[in-house]
């Protein structure tokens, strides 16, 4: 399993996306994610990768490219 693996089933598990609906390209705003979800996400990435997520980090992530560049950039294990 890749980061973005992880990363898709997540986003399946705890917001009730559709894995045919997510891509790296897919903004989080598209998938209807607000500033609340992603604070959601980010913990749940940090308790599932094993890494941290400042706060700053969190607020500038925008694609499900983005987070996966940054988690694998911490060393996020899966």
């Amino acid at each position: 399993m890749t980061v973005y693996d992880k990363i898709v089933s997540m986003l399946d598990d705890k917001f009730g996306i559709a894995p045919d609906e997510i891509s790296r390209e897919a903004t989080f705003e598209a998938l209807d994610l607000d500033s609340l979800d992603l604070v959601e996400f980010s913990m749940a990435a940090e308790d599932e990768l094993g890494v941290k997520i400042s706060d700053d980090e969190a607020a500038e992530l925008k694609t499900v490219g983005d987070a996966v560049t940054l988690l694998e950039s911490k060393g996020a294990s899966v």
